[in-house]
């Protein structure tokens, strides 16, 4: 099958998240004080009442205070709550561009959104992110790029790195509340799907990215597990992976079949089947009409190995 045709403007998000590009340069506007801070607009019909919007900021106002944060600035991006050190017009533009892709994501995938306020912290270089993730979470971050946890209801991100982490870990809270439990690889093969992005149709899609180069080299080392072994893994045995094969085994997986024009599709039978199919492997085998695994991982493989990062 001919991958799908149809033009794509690539979002990276580029068109979303321009502002990324200029928070550091402009990182002397931050706010001094909560007075300068503003009110957020909490939505009058959201996922949460204006009630809980309001508790929410007031805790989390107080919460930040506390910890010599209060320079912090807030802004609601319904299901999200933004939380910026940088300049206010960048916090706003930034709480504008998570609300974009969390449509995206809701147009093409879930049905649900997640089921409690998540917070978005956007530091705006890797001092006041580290610094801040520290004071936060009175642990050290183990990634530069930033990360969510679902037990501190919050994601932390350094933007200075780029918008490609923020898009990704967007994901993971919505996979939570609309395919609870989802296997490792279907929650980080669509979350790393997305960190180079763009829109086809008015669809968010993946474009090739970093991931491909070290998927390439272990395709040729004969290193990367048949699918029905990297559906079948569990957390630990799924992130115990430092080699990052199971992660771009996965995201190229998904790339494949969006670029087929099945993945939608895939998703949603997956998530409708899984009690009979908790690994998703009969799904995917349904989904691509294959009866030969083996095969059609011989076939991914040639396809993978011809791809290209940047695209030409």
């Amino acid at each position: 099958m001919q991958p799908r045709a149809g033009s794509s403007v690539q979002l990276t998000m580029r068109s979303a998240l321009a502002w990324l590009a200029i928070v550091s340069a402009s990182a002397c506007g931050t706010a001094s004080s909560e007075q300068d801070l503003g009110v957020p607009g909490i939505p009058d019909a959201g996922t949460f009442s204006k009630a809980q919007y309001a508790a929410h900021i007031t805790q989390l106002r107080a919460r930040l205070r506390k910890l010599g944060l209060g320079a912090m600035a807030v802004r609601v991006a319904d299901p999200f709550v933004v939380i910026g050190d940088g300049p206010i017009a960048e916090l706003e533009e930034g709480a504008s561009t998570v609300r974009r892709v969390a449509d995206r994501l809701e147009q093409g995938f879930f049905a649900r959104r997640p089921t409690r306020i998540i917070d978005v912290y956007l530091f705006t270089d890797a001092l006041s992110y580290e610094a801040g993730v520290e004071t936060l979470t009175e642990e050290r971050p183990s990634t530069v790029y930033g990360f969510y946890s679902s037990s501190r209801r919050a994601m932390f991100m350094n933007i200075s790195t780029g918008g490609g982490t923020l898009v990704h870990e967007i994901v993971h809270p919505y996979v939570e509340a609309d395919f609870p439990n989802a296997p490792p690889w279907l929650n980080e093969g669509l979350g790393s799907l997305f960190e180079q992005s763009g829109e086809r149709d008015d669809h968010i899609v993946g474009l090739t990215n970093w991931r491909l180069a070290g998927l390439q080299r272990a395709i040729r080392a004969d290193a990367v597990p048949p699918f029905r072994s990297l559906t079948a893994l569990g957390h630990g045995a799924f992130y115990d992976d430092h080699s990052g094969v199971h992660y771009a085994q996965s995201r190229y997986l998904m790339y494949y079949l969006q670029e087929h024009g099945l993945l939608r599709e895939f998703y949603r039978r997956f998530r409708a089947e899984r009690g009979e199919d908790p690994t998703g492997f009969q799904t995917l085998t349904a989904v691509l009409g294959e009866s030969d695994m083996t095969a059609f991982q011989n076939r991914w493989e040639a396809y993978v190995a011809k791809l290209r990062f940047p695209a030409e």
